[in-house]
Parts: C-alpha cells; sequence; structure tokens
C-alpha cells in the first residue's frame, strides 16, 4: 500500500466519521415537523391502526437523513478539516453510512409498525436509501466539480 492510500477497514470509518459532520439537530427538527405532518394527513384521510404510523415514520427517517448527509457535505464551518476533504473528495462513500442507516431503520419501522414481512420492509426501503445515495453523491459530486470541496 503507497503512502497516503487508505485501506478498506480506513475508508469506512472514514465514511462513518464524515457522517457526523451534517447539522444532525437541524434534520431532527425537518424529520419531525415531515413525520408529524404525514402523520396529520394519515389521521384526516386514513383509517385508525398501528400502521398508519409506517409512512410518516418512513418520511421522518428518509428527511432527517437527506437534510444530515447533504447539509453535512455542504458545511465548510464543521468537524475535521481532513475529515471534510475526505467527504468532499469521496462523495458516494460519504453517502453510504447514512444510505444504510435509512435502509436498516425504515425496514425496521415498515416491520413493526406496518404490516410488511422482514422482507417485503427490505425491499420497500431499499427505494429512500437508493433515492438519499443518489441525491447525497450528486450534490457531493457537484460540490467537488465546482471546486468547492
Amino acid at each position: 500500500m503507497a503512502h497516503g492510500e487508505m485501506s478498506r477497514r480506513e475508508n469506512r470509518q472514514a465514511a462513518v466519521a464524515a457522517a457526523t459532520l451534517g447539522p444532525w439537530r437541524t434534520a431532527a427538527g425537518v424529520g419531525a415537523v415531515v413525520g408529524a405532518t404525514a402523520l396529520g394527513i394519515d389521521a384526516i384521510t386514513g383509517d385508525w391502526s398501528l400502521s398508519m404510523l409506517a409512512g410518516p415514520a418512513s418520511w421522518a427517517l428518509f428527511f432527517f437523513f437527506l437534510v444530515g448527509t447533504v447539509g453535512g457535505q455542504l458545511r465548510k464551518d464543521t468537524g475535521d478539516r481532513r475529515l471534510r476533504r475526505w467527504a468532499a473528495a469521496h462523495p458516494w462513500k460519504s453517502a453510504l453510512p447514512a444510505a444504510g442507516g435509512l435502509l436498516v431503520l425504515n425496514t425496521l419501522a415498515q416491520t413493526i409498525l406496518g404490516d410488511a414481512s422482514l422482507f417485503g420492509a427490505f425491499f420497500l426501503s431499499l427505494l429512500p436509501a437508493g433515492l438519499l445515495l443518489a441525491v447525497a453523491g450528486v450534490v457531493g459530486s457537484v460540490k467537488q466539480a465546482r471546486g468547492k470541496g
């Protein structure tokens, strides 16, 4: 391994550390507002059961991870300078922990709160996790291409 090259393990650790750069308090607020709005709409239009919580939980998780991840890529003033540089140079790798977290938490929410089986919930959760990965990766790539990283 040449000087300056990172191992797979070091890349994974850097990706997880870079995920901490996001504005997670703001993301929690946005996720709560989106989830509460979706729940309010479901309460007015839907039938009352435990499974009506699955959709709003999914929306809340998606926007939590979206704001936290994309916000972390766009922020300049927080965290370790080396982590910011690594995240700017590897936008897709730095988005993977958030997409994986969304996949796992949304699968659990759909299984526990919804009517889906574990496999059904997993496949249902692939779309928002993939969408999060795509949006965060594209935002990071555009930022890198514009030379602001």
